[in-house]
C-alpha cells in the first residue's frame, strides 16, 4: 500500500509526533478559545497563503478558523481544533505522552493527531502540487468554524478545491456519507422559591407531557421503516435527550428547566417529519423552542471519483457512519470524503489515544491523494 513516498526520514517522523503531541497538550475544549492552537499551527505553514477567520461564539468566546493554501484547484484537507470535555478522565487529559508507539490524551484521535497528519502531508508536498487546509473549530458543538470558512473565506473559494478530505478517525477507511443533526432546545420557566412555602412554580411540571410526547417520537423512529435507512448502522436515527435544571437544589422550585434533543438523520430521510412533531409538542406544553439545523447530510455515490480514489489507495471499501462531521457544512465548497487515521471508538472517552504508525500512514495516504488529483 502506498509506496511512492518510500521511507520517510526520521526528521519528518519527529515533526509529526512533535506537532501532534503539542496540539494535544493545549486545552481546546469547545467552550474555550482555540487561539493557542492557532498560534502553534501557524509556524508549520511557512510558504502558504494564510487567511484567519475570527468570530465570537454565543458565549462571547473568541474563536479562530484557518485557511491555508498553495496554488489552486487541488485537494483540500480539513481537521478541527476543538475537543469534547474531559468527562471521566482520571489521568491528565492533556499529557500528550507518547508511550509504546501510541499518543495519549484528549483529542489525540479526534482529531489533533489526524489534523497534524493533514498539516505534515500538505507541507511535504512538491511545490507544484496545489493543496489547501481548512482548519476549523466548534466541530464538536455548532460547526461554526466550518460555517465561517464556507460563508466568509475568500481563500477557500479562490483555491476552488476539487475535493475535500475530512480527516476524522476512520482507521483509514473511506466514509462516503454520514448523518447530520437537528438540535431541539425546549425551555420551561417557573418561579423560584423554597419548595415548602407553596409560593413557587416548578418548571419541571410543564415538561412532563412534552417528555411523554418525545418518548412517543423516539418509539416512532424505532417502529416506522419509512424513517429508517438500511444503508446505515444502526438503521434507526439517533434521538438523544438530556435534561438540565441548571443547578437547582431539590428543596427549591426549579425556575428554569431545559430539554435538549439531538436528532440525526441521513440523506434519504426528511427531517421535517420529526421537526413538526417536536414543534407541536412544545407548543401544546407552552414551552419555548429553539431549533438549530446544521448542513444537510453529505453522501457521495460509490462511483464518485473521490470515493473511488480513496478506496483504491486505502484498499478498503467505502462505508457510511451514523455520526457527523464538518462535511455537512464543507460540502458546499466541494465533494467530501471522510477518511483519517485513528479509531472513532477511541473518541469521546477517557484514555483516548492513537497509534503513531497509523498517523504516519495517514500522512502518506493524504500526500498520495493530493498528488493524484
Amino acid at each position: 500500500m502506498l509506496c511512492w513516498l518510500g521511507k520517510m526520514e526520521g526528521a519528518g517522523l519527529d515533526a509529526l509526533v512533535r506537532l501532534a503531541s503539542d496540539l494535544v497538550r493545549l486545552d481546546s475544549r469547545s467552550p474555550r478559545s482555540n487561539l493557542a492552537v492557532v498560534e502553534r499551527i501557524l509556524p508549520e505553514l511557512v510558504g502558504f497563503e494564510i487567511e484567519r477567520l475570527d468570530y465570537v461564539d454565543a458565549a462571547g468566546v473568541a474563536k479562530y478558523a484557518l485557511v491555508a493554501a498553495r496554488g489552486s484547484g487541488g485537494l483540500a484537507f480539513s481537521g478541527h481544533m476543538d475537543t469534547v470535555p474531559d468527562t471521566g478522565w482520571t489521568t491528565d487529559p492533556w499529557s500528550g505522552e507518547v508511550r509504546d508507539g501510541v499518543l495519549h490524551g484528549l483529542g489525540s484521535a479526534d482529531m489533533k493527531g489526524p489534523l497534524a497528519a493533514c498539516i505534515l502531508a500538505a507541507r511535504g508536498l512538491p511545490a507544484e502540487v496545489p493543496v489547501c487546509l481548512l482548519i476549523t473549530t466548534d466541530e464538536e458543538t455548532t460547526k461554526l468554524g466550518a460555517r465561517a470558512i464556507v460563508e466568509r473565506s475568500r481563500l477557500a473559494r479562490s483555491f476552488a478545491p476539487r475535493g475535500i478530505v475530512v480527516a476524522e478517525p476512520t482507521r483509514l477507511v473511506p466514509v462516503r456519507g454520514h448523518r447530520a443533526s437537528v438540535t431541539f432546545t425546549a425551555i420551561s420557566r417557573g418561579v423560584q422559591a423554597h419548595s415548602a412555602t407553596g409560593k413557587g412554580v416548578n418548571a419541571n411540571w410543564a415538561l412532563v407531557e412534552f417528555l411523554a410526547e418525545m418518548k412517543a417520537v423516539r418509539q416512532r423512529l424505532i417502529d416506522d421503516p419509512s424513517l429508517q435507512d438500511a444503508a446505515y448502522d444502526p438503521v434507526v436515527s439517533d434521538f438523544n435527550l438530556i435534561i438540565d435544571n441548571h443547578g437547582a437544589a431539590f428543596n427549591v422550585t426549579v425556575p428554569k428547566a431545559t430539554v435538549k434533543i439531538k436528532y440525526r438523520y441521513s440523506h434519504r430521510i426528511d427531517p421535517e417529519i420529526i421537526t413538526r412533531a417536536v414543534r407541536a409538542a412544545a407548543g401544546q406544553s407552552g414551552l419555548e423552542l429553539v431549533i438549530d439545523t446544521e448542513g444537510s447530510p453529505p453522501e457521495l455515490p460509490l462511483d464518485h471519483p473521490l470515493i473511488r480514489q480513496a478506496c483504491a489507495l486505502s484498499g478498503a471499501a467505502a462505508m457510511t457512519v451514523p455520526f457527523g462531521t464538518d462535511a455537512s457544512e464543507l460540502q458546499v465548497l466541494a465533494p467530501c470524503v471522510i477518511i483519517g487515521p485513528g479509531d472513532i471508538a477511541q473518541a469521546h472517552r477517557p484514555g483516548e489515544c492513537v497509534e503513531i504508525a497509523e498517523l504516519h500512514r495517514g500522512v502518506e495516504l493524504f500526500r498520495t491523494m493530493a498528488v493524484e488529483q
